[in-house]
C-alpha cells in the first residue's frame, strides 16, 4: 500500500469519526457538558462594598480595613475551561472482540473534544503507556480537534508497553498548572496509583473512564485454548471448560473493578465504565446528568 493510499485512508477514518462524534456532541452532549463543568473554575473579578445578603465569607478584610467599611470579593465563572484527555495506548488497549478498546477510546475522546469545542474550551491530550508517549498541549479550534483525532488513530506505544496510571498523572501535574477537567481513558490494568490520583484531584477535576472488553470479564466455554498476555507477551494454555476457572476469571475482573471504583471514590474523583460491545452514549450521558 502506497503512502498516498495510507494518508487517504487515514483522512477517511478521521472524517468518519468526525461525522459520528460531532453529531453526538452537538445533539446530545454539548449542553450537558457545559452544565456538568460550568462554575468548576472561578476567577477574581472585582471588589465592591458589602450589601445586605452577601456571603460574609467573601469579605476582603484588607480592603475593609483600609476603607473602614466592609467590602467583598466578586468572582465570576471562568468561561474558558481546559479539557485534558489522558489516553492509554498500552498493548492491552489493542485488545477487543467486537471492537478494540482503543477504537472505543478514540470515539469517546472525539465526542468529548467536540463537546469542548462547542463550549469554546481548550483541549489537550496525553498519550501514555508505562511512560508518556506523546503530549499535545491544550489549544482551541476545529483544526486542532481533527489533528487530535489523527493522533488517536495513529499513535503507537513502544513494543510490549504496560500501563502506568501514576506516570500519566505525575506528568499531568507537572505540565498543566491551571485547573483542568481531566478524563483518564484506560482499562486500568495498572500498578497502584492511589496516591498520585489523590494529589492530582486536589488540582484537577478527574474523571476515570474504564473501557473493558467482554472477554476481560468472562471466559467462553470453548475447551482448551492458548492465550497470550498482550502486555507481557506470556502464553499459557487454559481449559475453559472448567467451571472453577471461568468463575475465578470473572471474580478477578470484578474485584479489580471494585478496587478501581474504591480508589476513585476515596480520592473524590468520578469514574464510569464502558464496554466495547455496548453503546457508550448511555454511560456518558448518565455521567453528565449525574453531575
Amino acid at each position: 500500500m502506497s503512502n498516498t493510499t495510507n494518508i487517504s485512508e487515514l483522512l477517511k477514518k478521521v472524517r468518519q469519526i468526525e461525522i459520528k462524534t460531532k453529531g453526538l456532541s452537538n445533539h446530545i452532549f454539548s449542553g450537558e457538558y457545559h452544565t456538568a463543568f460550568k462554575g468548576r473554575g472561578m476567577s477574581f473579578s472585582e471588589v465592591r462594598g458589602y450589601q445586605y445578603g452577601d456571603d460574609v465569607r467573601s469579605i476582603d478584610w484588607n480592603v475593609t480595613a483600609r476603607y473602614n467599611e466592609p467590602h467583598i470579593k466578586i468572582f465570576e465563572e471562568e468561561r474558558e475551561l481546559t479539557l485534558m484527555l489522558l489516553v492509554d495506548v498500552s498493548a492491552s488497549s489493542l485488545f477487543g472482540t467486537s471492537q478494540k478498546k482503543r477504537d472505543t477510546i478514540t470515539e469517546l475522546c472525539a465526542t468529548l473534544a467536540f463537546s469542548a469545542l462547542s463550549n469554546n474550551d481548550k483541549v489537550g491530550v496525553l498519550f501514555f503507556s508505562d511512560k508518556v508517549e506523546l503530549f499535545i498541549p491544550p489549544k482551541k479550534g476545529k483544526g486542532h480537534i481533527l489533528y487530535i483525532i489523527r493522533q488517536l488513530l495513529t499513535v503507537e506505544a513502544h513494543k510490549g508497553a504496560n500501563t502506568n496510571i501514576e506516570e500519566a498523572l505525575r506528568y499531568l501535574n507537572n505540565v498543566i498548572k491551571k485547573r483542568s477537567i481531566a478524563f483518564i481513558l484506560s482499562d486500568f490494568i495498572s500498578p497502584d496509583f492511589k496516591q498520585s490520583l489523590q494529589i492530582a484531584k486536589k488540582r484537577h477535576d478527574i474523571i476515570g473512564v474504564q473501557v473493558y472488553d467482554q472477554r476481560d470479564k468472562e471466559l467462553p466455554n470453548i475447551g482448551l485454548v492458548k492465550v497470550q498476555d498482550s502486555e507481557s507477551g506470556q502464553e499459557i494454555w487454559l481449559d475453559t471448560s472448567m467451571n472453577n476457572l471461568r468463575k475465578f476469571y470473572n471474580e478477578r475482573f470484578e474485584k479489580r473493578t471494585e478496587a478501581i471504583k474504591d480508589c476513585f471514590k476515596k480520592s473524590g474523583a468520578d469514574i464510569i465504565s464502558v464496554s466495547t460491545s455496548e453503546d457508550y452514549i448511555k454511560p456518558l450521558k448518565g455521567f453528565f446528568k449525574g453531575r
